[in-house]
């Protein structure tokens, strides 16, 4: 087998993965995700295998791929932002805190407006609700176009007015 070979195996059971976790195919997702990893374990791979495990509810199996993640590169955002989403969705508000600050300050990440909305979430959880607003606000600076974060922003403005 040539040197590049696995990796490119790797990235064809990554895209499959991906392509059969969009189509709601969540088990065969996760076996082309795991197969994936055991060629050339990626960042990339065990997000998002955690996502798929998050689908099914498995938030502590979700955790532990994000926390692979990150080993195999500190620098990508969306497992920093992916546990911050667990715990909140675990009820561990304050917990997911760090985590989402974590993603907000990666050097590698194309959804930054993810962990601005998910701190709003927070904020708002705990009634601070300047703190939500501004954090809703931040995500709409990054993508005007994130429905979710103009529509917290919007109900929020609703409260002070």
């Amino acid at each position: 087998m040539k040197q590049n070979e696995p990796k490119k195996i790797a990235r064809e059971h990554f895209e499959k993965a991906y392509k059969l976790q969009i189509a709601g195919n969540l088990p065969d997702a996760i076996e082309y995700y795991r197969l994936s990893i055991e060629l050339h374990p990626t960042a990339e791979a065990h997000t998002f295998l955690g996502w798929a495990y998050s689908h099914q509810g498995q938030y502590e199996e979700a955790i532990e791929e994000c926390l692979k993640a990150i080993k195999v590169d500190p620098d990508f955002g969306n497992p920093y932002n992916d546990i911050g989403a667990y715990l909140i969705e675990k009820g561990k508000y304050r917990e997911s805190v760090p985590w989402l600050q974590k993603a907000i300050q990666a050097k590698r990440y194309d959804s930054y407006y993810y962990p601005h909305y998910n701190l709003g979430r927070v904020y708002e959880h705990e009634a601070t609700w300047r703190k939500a607003l501004t954090c809703y606000e931040e995500a709409i600076k990054v993508n005007p176009d994130y429905i979710l974060a103009v529509k917290a922003r919007n109900r929020l403005r609703a409260l002070f007015n």
